[in-house]
């Protein structure tokens, strides 16, 4: 989808295009079955996996990094890419295209909300509470993954 907008600078007119905004989600996994969630202070409310907007100039293993560093408190090692979540509805407010990682904690004591995190906690992955975005699907391709290879 594009559109023409006037140039700030000279007024002539410019075509901009209208694209998903690129976003990342991290699972941060502790064996044999949790999962760390936050509980959102921004709309859309509820529970979600830590993640957040990919910053213009930086990379998306860079940027899954930072968001868990900042709304769990946690350092983490990512350990691969679940996958590429893109469907237009998954987020209320605009369309993302998330790339979703798994992580470890390197100290899973330091856990603690930050930044867009109201609260920040393991959750069983067999007792989630009600998630925000498409997070059950992300989480339950997560759990399935896991049951493929023989780990959860």
């Amino acid at each position: 989808m594009s559109f023409h907008k006037p140039c700030p600078s000279c007024g002539k007119q410019i075509l901009y295009y209208k694209n998903p905004l690129p976003t990342v989600d991290i699972i941060i996994f502790f064996p044999p079955e949790e999962i760390v969630l936050i509980e959102r202070k921004n709309y859309p409310p509820g529970w979600a996996l830590p993640g957040g907007f990919v910053d213009y100039g930086e990379r998306a293993e860079q940027a899954a990094v930072r968001e868990a560093r900042e709304e769990t408190g946690l350092e983490v090692v990512l350990t691969g890419l679940l996958g590429v979540y893109s469907d237009p509805q998954r987020d209320p407010r605009f369309h993302t295209l998330s790339m979703v990682y798994t992580a470890f904690a390197a100290h899973p004591v330091r856990l603690k909300a930050g930044d867009d995190a109201a609260r920040a906690r393991l959750f069983s992955w067999n007792d989630l509470p009600e998630l925000a975005f498409d997070h059950h699907t992300i989480i339950q391709d997560f759990i399935n993954f896991q049951n493929r290879l023989g780990t959860g």
